[in-house]
């Protein structure tokens, strides 16, 4: 069978924790600061999960993940 390829951009967004999950950081901290609380901000740097029906996409993006 042959070599499978990553999604090069996948690759660049996910990370996979040591229980198998993905890790991915949210959205909103790029552009349009100055109307978000600091609060808000300080919230978003947090890292997220991405949701259970999702990983099964991300598995066959990442397959040596």
């Amino acid at each position: 069978m042959p070599k499978l390829k990553t999604h090069s951009g996948a690759k660049k967004r996910f990370r996979v924790t040591a229980s198998g999950r993905f890790k991915r950081k949210r959205a909103g901290t790029r552009h349009i600061l100055t109307k978000k609380s600091s609060s808000r901000m300080r919230h978003l740097t947090k890292s997220g999960m991405v949701h259970k029906t999702d990983e099964d996409r991300l598995r066959t993006l990442l397959p040596y993940a």
